[in-house]
Order: structure tokens, then C-alpha cells, then sequence
């Protein structure tokens, strides 16, 4: 009888000769996330009382400047674990109260960065993050208690746990590893790093934003621990007009840089998490609210929002307390930490997909007008060992059909209307892994 393992190693094996998608590794870095180490960091995370952005920074056992340079010991410890892999260092800006309603006192907000240099293409980084800061009902209360133990404690510790996880690899591109603060009072901590990143000419593949990660109860009395949503911005916030007018004839109207980051990342759990349901939703983040992958967004850089699909809003931005029967707060004991460790294993495994992956083309072509093929043209990648062409129906959220072509910069496809598909180009490099599709943005004349 053959065993469990061998199936799955033959299993892999006839798939990745099928479509280069599938690697043993990808099942390893699954496997590795631990449950158990989640609990014990939001559980730490918890024990600080209140993380809220302006509490107190001095004290080594309460407040948010005890909860930051914790989880900068973590990230060291991690580094020393592999030999000094990750470059840990803060990352900060000053806020003032003036011109800000909820800014009760100046103060710096304070970022905690870990960043693991790709072998390869040191300068393109996949970025995880999680929020440090939490908040009560009243968010310029920075002394009450504010546990946010989901919100968003879930999202630091599974970040943390990705570099633990990741930090036993060698990448071709940078992966950094996150926590953000000031996200309730104005999404500052994500502002000053993408800030930072734009003076440092970081070429951002994309940004996880993990916020809230950890309940499976939602308020609409749904339990679901294999839901999750992936929120993201249908185009670049900072498109030029010439791009806005070519989308009227081209379309392109789904298919932005942080639209393809979430297809990518759907993709990679249905390949392979198919136990998981990652909803796309067609949405920058939830009706009328923000999160910390926005201001990446603002400055033209991909980003999307990765969290639980049923919120309960009686654990959100609340006081510790019983009204009516109901409890209120966001504790310790409504995280589920399995499915925790869930959504930790899907940022892993996206993060490492891209990270082995050759950079997407610069430019791809598209040709083909009142033929009957499309015609296409792209940039070359360097580390690129071919390429695969990806089409769908214009109502599909996902790209459903693909031919790799092998390593060309032009292919034409036959008998395929070019009316009636969208189209896009990815990379593939030597381990079969892949870049990032991209959408044509120019027209072949």
C-alpha cells in the first residue's frame, strides 16, 4: 500500500510537471506555523494593557513602548536564530495634536521593521504587516484598558510568526516584516513607512496588511473558519489621465497593480490551501473604513488587506464591559488561534511565492484588433526562464485560463478573440514560481 506521504510527494511531482505551480516547500512553510506560538505572542501582546499609540513609553511592562521594543526583541531573536538574517530597526515620525481631532498630545509614531535581504533582487520587497496599536471605545483614552487582542494583536503575532517561519529560507527578493502604529488615530505608521520607502526607491512588489485575523463568530451569526476576505483597490489611486482615458476603450477597470496582488494571492490558496475560502472583495477596504495597506495605495503602490470575513463588532474599538448581557471588548478569549495560524500560513506562502519568483514584465503589449488572435509583446525579465499568458471572461474575478509559451517576449494566440477576454503576462522563473500578472499597458501598433 502506498503511503501518505509518497502520494503526496508523486501528487506534487505530476502537478508541478503539469503547470511549474506546485512546490513541496510551499507545503513545508504551511506545515511550520505554529498555532501555539500565536497564542503566547497575542497573549503577551494582551498582557500590556493597552497599546494605544499615545500611552506610556516608558514603562517595561504596560503601554505601547514596552509592546514595540518587545516585539523588536522578538525580531532579534529571530535574526540571531538565523545568523543574523534580518536587519531589525524602528522606523518614526512625528505626530502633532495640532491640526489632528484625534491626536490628544504630540508624539512619535513608532514602526518596528524587520527586513530579510533577497539573495537576488535585494531591492523589491514583499512586505507583511501587522498593527502594534489597539484602542478602547474612545480613541484619545490612551490610558484605559485596550487588550486588542484581535484587533490587532491576531495580525502582529502572525507577522511575527511569518518571520520565524520565512527567516529559515533564502529569497531572491527582500521580504520585510512589520508593525505599524498610530493605524487608529489616521493610518500613520503606514504613511511614514510608505513615505520612507518612496525616499528610499524601494520597489515594492506589494504590501500584506494583516487587521484582524483571528475571529470566526461574526456579529450576523455566521461561524466560519476557512472564510477570509482580500480587499483591494481596483486602480492606482495616483493614475494619470492618459491611463484613465485608455481604460475607457482597453478596459482594465478590475485589473489595478493591487487587484493583481489579490488574484495572486487567491490563486496561491486555492493551489494550495484549497480547504480555505478567500473571498476578493472589489473594495479599497470595508465600507467608509481604512487600513494600514491604504497610504501604500495613495503613493501608487500595490497593497491589499487580508482579514476575517465575519467581524463582530462588539469586540471592536470597545470598552471592556456588559451591557444588556452582551459583552463587550476586543479579549483574548474570542481569538481563535487555529484560524489564526490560517491566514498566518497564507501570508507566508504568497510572500514566499513572490519572493522566489523573477520580477513581473515591465511593459506587455496587446494586439489584435477585429482579428481572430491575440497578439503580445513584452519586456524581458531578467532571471525569467519563460513566460505564461493568462486570459479570462471579462466578468471572471479570476484569471482561469493560461499557456505558458516558454522563454519568447512574443506570442500570439490563436483563434482567441481579443473582444470578448481580458489578458495579462507573467513571469516565470527556473523553480516555477511566478511573478505577478500583469494587465497590458500598451497597444501594439
Amino acid at each position: 500500500m502506498i503511503s501518505k506521504k509518497l502520494y503526496l510527494f508523486l501528487f506534487v511531482c505530476v502537478a508541478t510537471l503539469l503547470n511549474g505551480q506546485t512546490n513541496l516547500k510551499i507545503y513545508d512553510i504551511i506545515d511550520a506555523v505554529s498555532e501555539e506560538r500565536i497564542k503566547s505572542d497575542v497573549t503577551t501582546l494582551v498582557n500590556f494593557g493597552t497599546r494605544n499609540t499615545f500611552s506610556d513609553t516608558v514603562s517595561n511592562s504596560r503601554g505601547i513602548g514596552a509592546a514595540r521594543r518587545w516585539i523588536k526583541s522578538e525580531f532579534e531573536a529571530i535574526s540571531k536564530d538565523c545568523n543574523n538574517c534580518l536587519n531589525v530597526f524602528y522606523q518614526k515620525d512625528l505626530v502633532t495634536k495640532e491640526g489632528n481631532s484625534r491626536v490628544p498630545h504630540d508624539a512619535w509614531v513608532v514602526n518596528v521593521v524587520a527586513i530579510q535581504k533577497g539573495a537576488k533582487y535585494p531591492n523589491r520587497y514583499i512586505i507583511m504587516s501587522g498593527d502594534i496599536d489597539s484602542r478602547a471605545s474612545n480613541t484619545m483614552n490612551f490610558t484605559i484598558d485596550a487588550p486588542g487582542a484581535n484587533d490587532n494583536a491576531s495580525g502582529m503575532a502572525g507577522t511575527i510568526e511569518a518571520a520565524r517561519v520565512l527567516s529559515n529560507y533564502t529569497f531572491e527578493n527582500s521580504i520585510i516584516y512589520i508593525g505599524l502604529s498610530g493605524e487608529e488615530q489616521g493610518l500613520f505608521g503606514g504613511a511614514g513607512l510608505a513615505a520612507y520607502a518612496k525616499e528610499k526607491k524601494w520597489e515594492i512588489i506589494g504590501i500584506l496588511n494583516n487587521d484582524m485575523i483571528g475571529n470566526i463568530k461574526g456579529v450576523d451569526g455566521i461561524i466560519s473558519n476557512t472564510d477570509f476576505r482580500i480587499f483591494s483597490e481596483p486602480v492606482p489611486a495616483n493614475e494619470t489621465e492618459r491611463q484613465r482615458k485608455a481604460r475607457r476603450f482597453y478596459g482594465g477597470e478590475v485589473d489595478g497593480i493591487s487587484r493583481q496582488l489579490a488574484r495572486y494571492t487567491h490563486k496561491t490558496v486555492k493551489t494550495y490551501m484549497p480547504e480555505m475560502n478567500p473571498m476578493m472583495i472589489y473594495r479599497l477596504d470595508r465600507f467608509g473604513r481604512g487600513g494600514h495597506h491604504r497610504p501604500f495605495n495613495d503613493l501608487g503602490y500595490p497593497g491589499i488587506r487580508i482579514m476575517e470575513a465575519h467581524e463582530n463588532y462588539t469586540q471592536q474599538h470597545q470598552d471592556i464591559r456588559t451591557e444588556n448581557g452582551i459583552a463587550y471588548g476586543d479579549v483574548i478569549e474570542h481569538v481563535n488561534f487555529g484560524y489564526a495560524k490560517k491566514l498566518t500560513a497564507v501570508n507566508a506562502i504568497t510572500m514566499a511565492n513572490l519572493a522566489w519568483a523573477p520580477p513581473a514584465p515591465k511593459t506587455v503589449k496587446i494586439g489584435g484588433i477585429v482579428e481572430a488572435s491575440a497578439k503580445f509583446e513584452w519586456t524581458p525579465v531578467e532571471g525569467a526562464t519563460g513566460y505564461k499568458i493568462y486570459w479570462r471572461d471579462t466578468t471572471s474575478p479570476t484569471w482561469d485560463n493560461s499557456r505558458y509559451v516558454g522563454n519568447i517576449t512574443q506570442h500570439t494566440l490563436d483563434g482567441i478573440v481579443i473582444d470578448n477576454y481580458f489578458f495579462g503576462v507573467a513571469a516565470v522563473g527556473k523553480n516555477g514560481f511566478e511573478s505577478v500578472v500583469v494587465f497590458p499597458n500598451e497597444i501594439i501598433r
